[in-house]
């Protein structure tokens, strides 16, 4: 028997065994058939190959030869080429064959759309039923009608589909005239069935409608038409079969109670309708009506797609896509939590719609439009939602239409257009191209762990932020959080590799431009993303271009974009390593020098972005000009129209330091002055034509800019001529100055000089869009409706160029001083009152009205001394100078110290100091007390003899003020660095943060707090030092004949700082050593100040409930001044009558319970009578006490004889009083009873 093969076999094996199958003559299991092949002609047969047909001899083991295919031969080949080319340039690709199906053409061919039925799912008609169904239809139809019901032919569609409904009913009625009774009757009966539960449903619902069994032919004309049939002799219709009533009852079992109120009901026949779902099945109804009126009660805000708010009553059409299968289905819109998950769909345009609708959100929400409708803020509550994440996540969207949206809605969100149209239009106004970072002015949490740690173990604020999530940094500044989460990588992504639209380019720009903005750290973060820059120059700013095919281009790339231009500008204020980085790395100097060296219209470009660009190309210079770079550009174009921003800010080469020449010297521009004066009075002339009047009011302030920076370096100059300028100041002042003061187009603009102001509408009925802390901005929305600084209407440009170059041209001619006054200068300061509040919607606009105000200030105080028409305001200046100096902001630390040095302690500006004020002050203390028979011994009588002390040392006090505030000399510097254009000492252009003004409100009272903080009270309670400072006395002195001479003169001023601050401040004369108040000068100033705080018309607004500015509690303080009393006071009647004015009865028990628990041994030493206290005793006596506890400390200060007549005049009476308030109305309750 034979084996068979195993897999272990060898081939010599296998050879053997062949060999021995074929000698044994075995037959084959299997047999090999070959089928005839019909392509060859062969007969068909048998023809199979059994093993007695093989050879004798065994076949070869070589291999057969290579079959040969027919086609070989018709193609080419060479022995050098490749085989995997020739198999992709002969492969046959699905998008070969795809490529060669031509799709019909439809466009002559008639579209009809199906006749809508009730039919969950469409009647299935088979074959063999269609023969009939014409017939069976016209079974229902009454012989008496003309035309067809049932058949209306709108399935047809054609444009004769009236004469084919006609043709067909007549063959119908044809048909009904040769059928007999019994034929009709047949077809309804196979009508019937094929209805099937049909049938059984239309009589269900009459019998539903009709209890009464009344039918309806309007509705069911089914059923008029059968009885109609049935009175001409026909049969009527038979009952339903039992069938169609089980299986009705079964789907009745099954279906719940809702589904007898929808409008379909399902049946058994329907595919996967088995188990029913009310949920679903009930959006088929109709939406209920919305609210018809309005109601009091909050509801949930919906928006439409163009992101306006749906007001709950208002009922709009669904087919505008609003209504949705959400909350509240009958109100139109979509609420946030809607849009924010739509956003995260899988379909794309839902994802898209969702990202628009936001972005057209975001942005009415910064207009403003949500503030007086909406309760709470938009903006907040889609960022404590985490929207900066989704826009983040979508920007990643591999689909371009998802990424656009999601950079359009980033831009929303950090981008308002309007504050940089204002930051633009006042780029041309002195010191314009300065701004204010945009930085949260919300202070940064601290932890609690580094505040246990010492100073070396601390961590920094880098390793902090570092330490910080993504969604910490973002919540305190969402600028910082998106530069976290990696956003800049991707925008270059987008530009590089994507290279989006126009629109989502631009929105890229404007989304880098406000990054930049936000401060210096943010700018060098974007100049040192990898390929950014070098994308943005390459792409938006070419050195060459061709002319677009059309205005508005499919794409950008390739073309100068006036927004790239304004990017790097703002990258280049940010400090002038950047600017020069830029210029000389990045090649902005040659684009430079390509799009100012011609004219807008000569630049390939639409015109209106031609000069969009070249307009951002100059500003860009006048940025590079005020770190002195890019200066060798004005000699190669010699442009002097944009000189402002090149020439006018550049210093003398009279530096402190050696610094390398100029590259524009003073030859460059000497010829320049008199074709400007020319432009100058051609623009005024120009006045008087309506058509250039704003134009001319436009270019003035520019002009007289230019002329105030020529001038004031005129003098610094080799080759300055005194006489020679005098003459020609005076020539300017008359025929340019004297003629632009009383135009009556000036004229007429000081008149909005007090709707224009900042300072004088502080409550203004304006209402701010809405911000946030985490994302400041200017809140511009709308400043072209309303009046404010920046309006074409507003004086304050001119009035600050003329200022500027009036106090130029009167500090090298004396004697114009009396001739040049700005118009509205006595306007402008008799309405400033308020202290506006500081912050950045505010303080962009305020630092330049700050500044006009100091230019005006500057020529009174040149004006005062020589004018006595302008003397007669000197107090008025001087109140002005005071409310403004708290109200300045960093940057401008120089005008703080002018103000300081020359106007506040100038005795010509305090005029009541030689005018018979003292005098004045002591007849009015005689008039007040000529009735009391007592008068207190420290009266204000000696306030005069104290007043006119203070005014002779006016000097001293002003020095005392600036030692004090030397810690800002750097400031200053920095600051007078700009505001004079030192070129070469100026590293940015970016103002200091803004954290709040440079002095706070209470700055008279720094001295004292200065020395508090020094030598005060320590946490021990003990002193800190034990000798004051030299010169400590000296210094207290100043400041509290500073602090009188304003109590009694300029009470105004003070209204800024509260009465409990006062007195909190005005306490550390007693805290800071134990002996100070003690000294003659410091006792006779406290007494007038304090007798000054307690005047009957100044108690009441003496709140002590309230925490005074910087402390937690007034309580506190108290605490401590009782232990200082008690410590070193030797029964001081000035002290001891600081430490009975909080015991008044209204202010609270808590500081009563201290002397009487705590400090009841200070009682023995308090010895001050009823006539040396100045606050009527009624005000400590009146209401009784309320208090148990003090009560009963009362009384057993009394019964123990720890309070005495003798000892403490004042608390005994206050004791005694209230004691017997309190058992005089116990007896006569008890009497009631």
């Amino acid at each position: 028997m034979l084996r068979r093969p195993k897999p272990t076999d060898s081939e010599a094996d296998l050879l053997r065994e062949q060999e021995q199958f074929l000698t044994s003559g075995v037959p084959s299991a299997a047999n090999v058939v070959r089928r005839p092949d019909k392509r060859r002609g062969e007969a068909g047969g048998g023809g199979g190959l059994t093993g007695s047909n093989l050879p004798d001899q065994l076949p070869s083991l070589t291999p057969a030869p290579p079959k040969k295919s027919r086609f070989k031969a018709s193609r080419v080949t060479f022995e050098d080429e490749d085989a995997e080319e020739r198999l992709d340039r002969h492969d046959t690709h699905i998008s070969a064959v795809l490529s060669k199906i031509v799709e019909r053409d439809t466009s002559s061919t008639p579209i009809s759309l199906p006749a809508f039925t009730g039919m969950a799912f469409p009647k299935v008609m088979h074959h063999s039923e269609t023969s009939s169904q014409f017939y069976s239809l016209c079974v229902l139809e009454p012989p008496s009608v003309s035309g067809p019901r049932l058949v209306s032919g709108h399935g047809l569609g054609g444009p004769g589909s009236s004469r084919d409904t006609m043709r067909i009913h007549m063959e119908n009625q044809a048909k009904i005239q040769e059928m007999s009774q019994s034929e009709i009757l047949e077809e309804q009966k196979k009508l019937l069935s094929q209805l099937g539960s049909a049938a059984s449903i239309l009589s269900s619902d009459s019998a539903s409608r009709h209890p009464e069994g009344k039918s309806s032919k309007e509705n069911f004309p089914l059923e008029g038409v059968i009885r109609e049939s049935d009175s001409s002799g026909a049969a009527v219709l038979p009952h339903k079969p039992a069938e169609i009533e089980m299986e009705e009852e079964r789907e009745e079992e099954l279906s719940p109670p809702l589904a007898v109120d929808l409008l379909v009901k399902p049946k058994k026949e329907w595919v996967h309708m088995d188990k029913l779902e009310p949920e679903k099945l009930k959006w088929m109804r109709d939406l209920p009506a919305p609210r018809k009126k309005d109601t009091k009660k909050a509801m949930q805000a919906r928006f439409d797609f163009s992101g306006s708010l749906i007001p709950p009553t208002e009922d709009l059409p669904t087919h505008l896509g609003l209504h949705h299968h959400g909350e509240e289905p009958e109100r139109a819109g979509y609420s946030l939590q809607e849009l924010f998950l739509l956003s995260r769909s899988q379909v794309i345009q839902q994802r898209s719609l969702a990202l628009s609708t936001l972005a057209n959100i975001l942005s009415k929400a910064r207009a403003g439009e949500f503030t007086s409708v909406l309760k709470g803020n938009v903006m907040a509550t889609l960022l404590d939602a985490g929207l900066l994440f989704l826009l983040r996540f979508a920007l990643d969207d591999s689909v371009e239409g998802v990424m656009s949206a999601a950079a359009h809605a980033l831009k929303a969100l950090l981008v308002c257009t309007e504050d940089e149209e204002c930051l633009d239009y006042t780029f041309s106004w002195f010191h314009g191209l300065a701004s204010f970072p945009l930085l949260p002015s919300a202070p940064e949490e601290e932890d609690e762990e580094d505040e246990e740690l010492d100073e070396s173990m601390k961590q920094t604020a880098k390793e902090k932020e570092e330490r910080k999530s993504d969604h910490d940094v973002a919540r305190q500044d969402v600028v910082k959080g998106l530069l976290k989460i990696k956003l800049l990588p991707r925008l270059r992504y987008i530009l590089e590799v994507i290279r989006p639209s126009p629109r989502v380019v631009q929105d890229i720009l404007d989304i880098l431009i406000r990054i930049a903005r936000h401060s210096s750290a943010s700018a060098i973060q974007v100049l040192g993303c990898p390929r950014l820059m070098e994308t943005v120059m390459s792409e938006f700013l070419p050195t060459s271009w061709t002319a677009p095919a059309s205005p508005l281009p499919h794409s950008v790339y390739g073309f100068p974009l006036a927004n790239a231009m304004k990017f790097l500008r703002v990258l280049a204020t940010s400090g002038r390593h950047a600017c020069a980085r830029l210029l000389n790395s990045l090649g902005v100097r040659e684009r430079l020098s390509c799009l100012l060296g011609a004219e807008p219209p000569e630049l390939l470009l639409e015109p209106a972005e031609a000069l969009r660009i070249t307009t951002e190309a100059y500003r860009f210079w006048a940025v590079a000009a005020g770190y002195g770079q890019a200066c060798n550009l004005y000699i190669h174009h010699k442009t002097p129209c944009y000189l402002h921003g090149t020439v006018s800010f550049y210093p003398s080469s009279q530096g402190e330091e050696c610094l390398p020449p100029p590259e524009v010297s003073w030859g460059h521009v000497t010829g320049l002055q008199a074709s400007l004066v020319g432009h100058l009075k051609g623009f005024v002339k120009s006045l008087d034509n309506p058509v250039e009047r704003d134009c001319s009011l436009a270019l003035i302030p520019a002009y007289l800019v230019y002329l105030e920076a020529y001038y004031r370096q005129l003098t610094k100059q080799n080759c300055f001529k005194p006489v020679d300028t005098l003459q020609e100041l005076e020539q300017l002042t008359s025929e340019v100055l004297f003629p632009l003061f009383s135009h009556h187009v000036v004229q007429s603009l000081m008149k909005n000089l007090r709707s224009s102001s900042v300072v004088c509408n502080v409550q203004s009925g304006h209402q701010d869009p809405e911000t946030t802390p985490n994302l400041p901005g200017l809140v511009c929305a709308g400043w072209r409706d309303r009046p404010g600084l920046v309006v074409p209407s507003s004086p304050f440009p001119l009035l600050t160029g003329l200022g500027l170059l009036v106090q130029t041209i009167t500090g090298i001619h004396k004697g114009l001083s009396c001739k040049v006054r700005p118009p509205g200068e006595t306007v402008c300061f008799k309405e400033v009152q308020a202290s506006p509040t500081v912050s950045h919607n505010r303080a962009w606009l305020l630092r330049h009205e700050h500044h006009l105000l100091y230019l005006l200030l500057q020529l009174a105080c040149k004006l005062v001394p020589v004018e006595p028409e302008i003397a007669r305001y000197a107090s008025l200046y001087h109140q002005v100078a005071l409310v403004l100096l708290p109200w300045l902001l960093p940057g401008s630390e120089y005008l703080t110290h002018e103000l300081l040095c020359t106007i506040l302690f100038n005795k010509d500006f305090i005029s009541e100091g030689h005018s018979g004020g003292p005098e004045a002050v002591e007849l009015g203390e005689l008039k007040l007390h000529e009735g009391t028979p007592h008068h207190p011994s420290p009266s204000l009588q000696t306030v005069g003899a104290l007043l006119r002390e203070a005014c002779v040392q006016l000097p001293s006090i002003r020095g005392c003020f600036l030692t004090h505030l030397a810690h800002l000399e750097s400031s200053v510097l920095v600051s007078q660095d700009a505001l004079l254009g030192r070129n070469p000492w100026i590293n940015s252009h970016l103002l200091p943060e803004l954290t709040g003004p440079i002095l706070p409100s209470d700055w008279s009272f720094l001295p004292l707090i200065s020395l508090y903080e020094r030598a005060g009270v320590s946490e021990g309670g003990g002193l800190a030092v034990k000798e004051l400072p030299q010169g400590a006395l000296q210094v207290v002195t100043h400041c509290l004949q500073w602090l009188l001479l304003l109590e009694v003169w300029r009470e105004e001023a003070l209204k800024v700082i509260p009465p409990v601050a006062k007195l909190a401040r005005l306490s550390c004369v007693f805290l800071s050593s134990s002996d100070l108040f003690l000294e003659r000068p410091v006792q006779k100033l406290t007494w007038g100040l304090f007798r000054l705080l307690t005047r009957h018309s100044r108690l009441d607004s003496l709140d002590l409930n309230i925490p005074p500015p910087g402390l937690a509690s007034f309580q506190d303080l108290y605490s401590s001044l009782l232990a200082q009393y008690e410590a070193v006071s030797f029964g001081d009647q000035l002290f001891g009558c600081w430490v009975l004015l909080p015991l008044q009865r209204r202010y609270s028990a808590t500081m009563r319970l201290a002397v009487f628990g705590e400090h009841v041994g200070m009682l023995r030493s308090l010895g001050v009578t009823l006539e040396q206290l100045s606050i009527p005793l009624k005000r400590f006596t009146s209401p009784p006490e309320d208090s148990l506890p003090l009560l009963r400390l009362y009384f057993r200060s009394l019964v123990t004889g720890t309070l005495k007549h003798c000892w403490c005049p004042v608390l005994y009476v206050v004791a005694l009083s209230h004691v017997n308030s309190f058992v005089f109305s116990q007896d006569a309750a008890a009497q009631v009873q």
